[in-house]
């Protein structure tokens, strides 16, 4: 169907298309996974990536990044990574008598987060107020981060030793929980031919080009807040999201601050495929990787093997589809 596009959206579509084509050179498949990211990026939200070892979450974080012509920082958590390590600490300054602050690695634009789970509660907690107020306070001083600033979390679903669970309010910070699966036997057949033609990884890399800068992704930004949401669209994002408060297989339901992150990535994800408004599919889509780590199901159902995708997936299923 024909129709004429209210917001101008060409050179949106043209800096993902640039994206794609310049992490390609890097990361065999992943296409959708690349693109719910690159759909955080224009919401301004942060990124969950779950997968077992070896499936290029890390590679494919540093190769969006490279992407940005932003600050970029990489923090490895350890059990015995410290709040400082990752905000920063002050310092006392012998010739100006004085303590200074010096920033630590959370400064940056494009943060990744190697294997979150893997430090405790406390340093966990470093990341509350930065991931949601854009902030960090030390000593009683308050430091703005700059924009943007995108977190892109990794972690191992099937190593739990030496782990420590993420609490509901650390996850719910998360625009996205992405679930990376294995590649193809075709894809990893093209890893494989790649690896055998180049030496180094990190050659690669430097071949990816910068698309986008602080100003230009701003203006992306302001184009994805402008896509049109009826109203019954947002009476059906409120519905799905308050069924999971009310199922008897939920222990945890969703906050409001899911509804807000479901419409905010269907305006974002609409945009990426050239609308100018979300349609219900967008909802039915996205209200997985929005509210899989937002719910919690009862112990009973966990031990029957049901996972929050099974439940979403009957709450929409249940839920009438506007029109």
């Amino acid at each position: 169907m024909d129709f004429t596009s209210r917001i101008e959206l060409d050179d949106l579509n043209e800096a993902i298309s640039r994206i794609r084509e310049e992490v390609g050179k890097v990361v065999i498949g992943q296409q959708e996974t690349l693109d719910y990211m690159m759909a955080a990026m224009l919401a301004d939200g942060h990124v969950l990536l779950e997968g077992v070892p070896g499936v290029a979450k890390t590679l494919l974080a540093k190769s969006l990044s490279r992407t940005l012509d932003v600050d970029f920082g990489r923090i490895q958590f350890t059990p015995d990574l410290m709040p400082s390590d990752v905000l920063g600490t002050s310092l006392f300054h012998l010739q100006s008598s004085k303590f200074e602050f010096k920033r630590g690695p959370i400064f940056a634009n494009v943060v990744l987060v190697d294997e979150v789970n893997r430090a405790p509660a406390k340093t966990q907690s470093a990341l509350f107020e930065v991931m949601e107020e854009r902030q960090v306070t030390v000593d009683g001083v308050t430091y703005l981060l700059g924009e943007p600033f995108l977190i892109i979390a990794t972690q191992n679903p099937v190593e739990h030793e030496g782990t420590y669970r993420l609490p509901e309010a650390q996850l719910d910070r998360f625009l996205f929980k992405l679930n990376i699966g294995y590649p193809s036997a075709a894809e990893e057949m093209e890893v494989l031919k790649g690896h055998h033609h180049r030496k180094q990884l990190n050659d690669a890399l430097d071949q990816i080009i910068p698309v986008l800068n602080r100003a230009t992704l701003a203006a992306l930004r302001e184009k994805v807040l402008a896509v049109h949401v009826e109203e019954k669209l947002m009476d059906y994002i409120v519905t799905i999201v308050g069924k999971t408060r009310a199922n008897p297989a939920v222990f945890l339901g969703a906050s409001p601050r899911a509804s807000v992150a479901l419409l905010k990535s269907c305006k974002a994800v609409a945009a990426l495929r050239g609308r100018d408004f979300i349609i219900p599919e967008d909802v039915q889509e996205l209200a997985y990787p929005v509210l899989r780590h937002r719910i919690m199901l009862t112990p009973e159902r966990e031990m029957e093997g049901s996972t929050p995708d099974d439940i979403i997936k009957q709450i929409l299923e249940k839920v009438e589809v506007p029109r």
